[in-house]
């Protein structure tokens, strides 16, 4: 397969990935989410804690987490106001969080980190299909659309190396992250777009895509299995402070 071949499917990648976005609902700022934003920065803190193998960090993170979910049960799960208030699952939901997280602080209490980080990527999910399902936007959504595509990189992609027309697939999947990673730069709130590091940060998974995307250009698999080996660091940090 050419350089000029795989040209044309990151552009057709990103012209599709393009086109599903123009519909995309502006982000929201309503008591609910502006809440539920701050519990999930002590939950990222937990997660990305717990990835470290910080124990104390863990601890004093998820017991934050919970605090701040509490808070925003007795506010808001007997009466949620717009745009939550027509959704039937929203107390459902909280609850959902509310046991996943005592769950993972039941696990980092008895060291078991690496369960309680996987524990506990379950509360993205969660808060993720409550605000889709309630026409809620916000940064972390970008975050973690980039976050779900990076992993099946991280999952299959030194595998395609070896498949049959494995190039191509790579070529698309590093496609789709390339337009990901542009996302997170473009779709930033003002108040991040001109912090000057997440301005860093974002440079950094940029530079992390485009070494892969240049490893698959010219198709050096020993240079694509390290790109792909670099890609989660940057995330992480950026991750951990700003998603």
């Amino acid at each position: 397969m050419n350089n000029r071949r795989l040209t044309t499917a990151f552009r057709t990648l990103a012209l599709a990935a393009a086109a599903s976005a123009i519909a995309t609902p502006a982000m929201a700022a309503d008591a609910v989410t502006d809440a539920l934003q701050k519990a999930y920065v002590p939950y990222r803190t937990a997660l990305f804690r717990t990835n470290s193998k910080a124990q104390a960090e863990s601890e004093q993170a998820i017991a934050q987490a919970r605090i701040e979910l509490r808070q925003i049960q007795e506010r808001f799960a007997s009466k949620p106001p717009a745009p939550y208030d027509r959704d039937p699952a929203f107390d459902k939901t909280l609850q959902e969080v509310a046991a996943v997280l005592a769950q993972s602080e039941t696990q980092i209490r008895d060291r078991q980190l690496a369960h309680a980080h996987e524990t506990l990527e379950a509360v993205r999910d969660l808060l993720s299909g409550l605000r889709q399902r309630n026409g809620v936007v916000v940064f972390s959504d970008h975050m973690n659309a980039y976050h779900e595509q990076m992993e099946t990189l991280l999952g299959s992609g030194a595998k395609l190396l070896d498949a049959p027309q494995g190039w191509q697939k790579l070529a698309a999947h590093t496609g789709t992250l390339q337009y990901l990673a542009a996302r997170l730069r473009s779709q930033a709130p003002a108040a991040l777009a001109d912090d000057a590091e997440f301005k860093t940060g974002v440079q950094a998974v940029e530079a992390s895509v485009n070494a892969l995307t240049q490893a698959v250009f010219g198709q050096d698999a020993a240079a694509a299995r390290e790109a792909l080996g670099k890609l989660k660091g940057p995330y992480s940090r950026l991750f951990q402070k700003f998603g």
